[in-house]
């Protein structure tokens, strides 16, 4: 996650002078050691926390683009007026502070009253008074989240296939499966949130029909929720091998906090795991599991895992990471069957293993859209708003398909699910707003972060700024001279101002 650094800059119940605050930028200092920004606006001087309400980064070091100030690390986006959290990962807002002038000096001492919430649509754009919201991962948390922000006062249905209220999926292929992250930090929120907002959360609540022409979701368990709009947000389904013995309880997915429990559960008892697949989430896994004192064993047919997307460089060094904290790596190789003991490699050799863990790419959920007669191609077809071929059904997150450079893009990503659903929940309410977030997701090993930023399928030349063994290093991803997407290490900030020029029409 980033370690955070200790207060500094001025303290600001002591007074500084009007001339140090920048018209562009913030000046960062503190409040008897609570960190805070003081930034010139348009009609003055605002000040708001300096430390992201998702993870606790500075924002000091994160970029101030008009009134808002983005995260460093996560790239949540606050607004410097109100401290209202505009964009995910972040959700809740950052306090406001008092602001005084006096003499030419700037006094910042005890905190300002959160502003009235007010409704971003008029009683009469506000038309649905059902929603019902069809999954419990990051989108239709995120829609349900800015719903009632957006002062949705109407019947409100989460249904969500989980044991579990919605979490913080991130943190169960890091943190949490290193038990380093204690069990009260992944929920997203506690069940009170949920209670004070009125939002009827459902769980083990599988959503078995969907009839777009009556406007009616049916569960398996035989309960019929009318809506007037809809969010499909099902996500998606870890995908599994069809080899011998690969069936057997040792063989684990990694998607649900149900999944990551059962991990946790069997890897207490064990000294050898081999993780098939060397995506990120593997790679996350296979250090988790390194710190709980596993052997561990990563199997990948690719000759360098990753070099497709990151480019040779920051490929290796990543894998280098990995093999100098004593992961062993079968590449060029695929697993061909297990028998509880012996996992069989492609190669002829044969690794004793105690579990399994498969991390072979998901599978959109779309069986309940195909069902009905929605438009479907690996992914629920929606247009720039989000809106599937049926009146009122929205999708986001993992499930969605959408314009994107002059084709479609489905991506997989927590940060773009959740924004996805903001949107949507917006558009639910007669809102017109085109998604046009590109992609983010960070990825964490053995103390090196790494950022990602864009759609990067199809370049042809990635230019590298700095080392990757240095910590620091900035890498661009470009196709005919156009840059698709760029990667960072150390270089946050760099990345932050990339997020304009990417939000660019092609």
């Amino acid at each position: 996650m980033g370690e955070i650094p200790a207060v500094s800059g001025p303290d600001f119940g002591l007074g500084v002078a009007l001339a140090d605050i920048p018209d562009d930028g913030v000046l960062a200092g503190h409040v008897e050691g609570t960190p805070v920004l003081l930034a010139r606006l348009a009609d003055g001087l605002h000040a708001v926390s300096g430390s992201c309400s998702h993870y606790g980064a500075p924002l000091s070091e994160g970029l101030r683009v008009g009134e808002e100030i983005r995260c460093p690390w996560h790239h949540a986006c606050f607004s410097l007026r109100s401290g209202q959290a505009l964009k995910a990962p972040a959700f809740a807002s950052l306090d406001r502070w008092q602001v005084q002038t006096v003499a030419g000096r700037v006094f910042v001492r005890e905190h300002a009253p959160a502003p009235a919430a007010g409704p971003a649509f008029s009683a009469a754009d506000r038309k649905p008074r059902r929603i019902v919201l069809v999954g419990g991962g990051a989108a239709a948390f995120a829609a349900a989240e800015r719903l009632r922000a957006l002062g949705f006062d109407g019947a409100l249905d989460l249904l969500s296939a989980d044991d579990s209220p919605p979490c913080d999926r991130p943190n169960l292929s890091k943190d949490y499966l290193a038990g380093t992250a204690p069990e009260d930090w992944i929920p997203l929120r506690p069940p009170s949130f949920y209670a004070e907002r009125d939002i009827r959360l459902h769980l083990d609540c599988e959503v078995a029909a969907l009839d777009p022409a009556r406007r009616r979701v049916s569960t398996r368990a035989g309960r019929d929720f009318a809506y007037d709009a809809l969010l499909l947000a099902p996500g998606a389904e870890p995908r599994r091998l069809p080899l011998p013995g690969f069936d057997r309880p040792e063989v684990h997915v990694l998607r649900s906090l149900a999944d990551a429990r059962a991990l946790i559960a069997a890897a207490s008892g064990a000294r050898r795991i081999a993780l098939v697949g060397a995506g990120f989430i593997g790679l996350e896994a296979a250090a988790a599991l390194r710190t709980r004192g596993l052997g561990v064993h990563v199997i990948a047919p690719e000759t360098l895992p990753l070099a497709g997307l990151l480019g040779e460089d920051l490929a290796r060094h990543l894998l280098d990471l990995h093999g100098q904290q004593g992961v062993t790596f079968h590449l060029d190789c695929r697993p061909t069957g297990f028998d509880g003991r012996w996992l069989g490699l492609s190669d002829g050799r044969r690794l004793e293993v105690d579990l399994v863990l498969l991390g072979v790419g998901v599978n959109p959920r779309t069986a309940l859209a195909q069902a009905a007669g929605l438009a479907v191609d690996d992914g629920i077809l929606v247009d720039a708003r989000l809106r599937t071929s049926a009146a009122g059904v929205f999708a986001a997150g993992d499930v969605a398909r959408y314009p994107h450079a002059g084709g479609t893009a489905r991506v997989e990503h927590w940060v773009h699910a959740q924004r996805q659903g903001q949107v949507a929940a917006a558009n639910m309410l007669g809102g017109e707003q085109a998604f046009d977030d590109p992609p983010f997701f960070w990825t964490h090993h053995y103390g090196t972060d790494l950022r990602y930023l864009g759609h990067g399928k199809g370049w042809t030349e990635a230019v590298m700024d700095g080392s990757p063994a240095s910590d620091r290093c900035l890498v661009r991803y470009l196709r005919d001279g156009r840059l698709l997407a760029a990667a960072a290490i150390g270089r946050d900030r760099e990345l932050l101002a990339i997020e304009a020029e990417l939000r660019r029409p092609a």
